[in-house]
């Protein structure tokens, strides 16, 4: 299994810290109790977890920077997606990769906040900016998903544009 955590990501989860930013109380009460519990576990268990968890649920997880416990969500998120047969589009079970992006981008913007942006499918290629902790890529059965966050900055007023004289 292929793991890769920056070295970043490996000094904030060392010091027991974490960056989320919730929307709903709910989610919020629940996350918060996540990160207490991952306080308790050195990196090195949290990974190991985390591994576990991905060949349990038959996930391969290729690259990331992202907090574990975060990990853990999108890949519970997607897998279940996967297997709810009431979502599939298609008779013979087919996952629909359009509306796996959909629904895991749409979760993790009400739980971790705007700017989440997700591609999912067979074949595709993709280079993409992403805010610090933000990115995770995976694949499940025969579809590969790439989740990641943008920072996105609230404009107040527009900028006067430059006239020339």
């Amino acid at each position: 299994m292929d793991i890769i955590t920056s070295q970043r990501q490996k000094e904030e989860e060392a010091s027991g810290l974490k960056r989320h930013f919730f929307t709903a109380q709910n989610r919020q009460d629940e996350a918060a109790t996540l990160t207490l519990m991952a306080r308790d576990r050195s990196p090195t268990e949290e990974v190991m977890k985390l591994a576990a968890i991905a060949l349990s649920l038959n996930v391969r997880l290729r690259s990331s920077d992202m907090p574990v416990d975060m990990q853990e969500r999108a890949l519970r998120y997607a897998r279940s997606f996967l297997d709810d047969s009431s979502i599939s589009s298609a008779p013979k079970h087919r996952p629909n990769p359009t509306l796996l992006a959909r629904a895991l981008k749409k979760e993790f913007d009400s739980v971790y906040g705007v700017a989440w942006h997700c591609v999912a499918g067979k074949s595709f290629g993709s280079f993409v900016t992403h805010s610090p902790g933000g990115f995770m890529y995976f694949s499940i059965d025969s579809l590969f998903i790439v989740l990641f966050k943008t920072e996105v900055k609230l404009v107040t007023e527009s900028e006067p544009s430059s006239q020339i004289s």
